[in-house]
């Protein structure tokens, strides 16, 4: 099992420049086995840029978490408050074997949908080589 994330342009470009190395979330999906993540860059791009393998979920309160990932984090410690602002637990993905696609595509020519998830949401895809 795999996951579709949506994700702003700015860090997805950045996850795939390598200078965001955690995506950060306040919600993350409860099934242990998910390796691998589809990453979905919201309007305006529209697209699923690529993939990434999970090499870890970290769970910890914002604080112990931004010292660990604050190094690799790709974003200010402002913008990691405010988007953490209230939440007592905070999860960050630990982004490995990046895979751009030379070419984006479509939720649509992808996984059959044509509504990105809000946050996330659980794909079984199996791209051959050739894709």
């Amino acid at each position: 099992m795999d996951v579709l994330l949506s994700i702003k342009p700015k860090f997805a470009n950045a996850i795939f420049s390598g200078e965001k190395q955690f995506e950060f979330r306040r919600v993350i999906f409860k099934d242990k086995t998910v390796k691998k993540v589809y990453v979905y860059a919201s309007r305006p791009i529209g697209l699923v840029l690529g993939e990434f393998d999970i090499e870890e979920v970290i769970t910890e309160d914002p604080n112990s978490l931004w010292s660990i990932t604050k190094s690799a984090s790709g974003i200010s410690r402002k913008y990691f408050d405010e988007y953490f602002k209230g939440k007592s637990i905070a999860h960050a993905i630990k982004v490995s074997a990046v895979r751009e696609y030379s070419e984006p595509t479509t939720l649509m020519k992808l996984f059959n949908v044509n509504r990105p998830p809000q946050s996330f949401m659980y794909v079984d895809l199996n791209l051959s080589e050739d894709w």
